[in-house]
């Protein structure tokens, strides 16, 4: 029975995540989820499987909604407080989506606030 296009994705961002793990070399990794309303970010130290730092567009307040803006803050937001736990190169997670609209404005938001990756 050939998969649905959800289960294909699914299959595909995990194949994606286990190979950043492997690729990453200790550093922690810069997760991305996206919703159509919202936008998470997290770094997550998958060695001792603990979330470092994270950020959100529910949080009070940042900019709020499902645009580029509240993705940028974000990864301002996210990128800072990683930085204040001494984190400073991630691997970059995207989690399956392709590295577009929301998402990029999130990376590049995170790379100008002090992450490398």
């Amino acid at each position: 029975m050939p998969l649905s296009p959800s289960e294909i994705t699914k299959r595909r961002a995990v194949r994606i995540r286990t190979r950043l793990k492997a690729v990453a070399n200790g550093r922690p990794r810069l997760s991305v989820f996206r919703s159509s309303k919202n936008i998470y970010a997290q770094v997550i130290d998958d060695a001792r499987g603990v979330t470092l730092a994270a950020a959100s567009t529910l949080e009070g307040e940042g900019k709020k909604g499902a645009d580029k803006d509240a993705a940028a803050a974000v990864g301002k937001l996210v990128a800072e407080r990683a930085i204040e736990k001494g984190v400073k190169d991630v691997v970059f997670d995207r989690g399956g989506h392709i590295f577009h609209g929301r998402i990029k404005a999130l990376a590049d938001a995170a790379r100008e606030a002090g992450l490398n990756f």
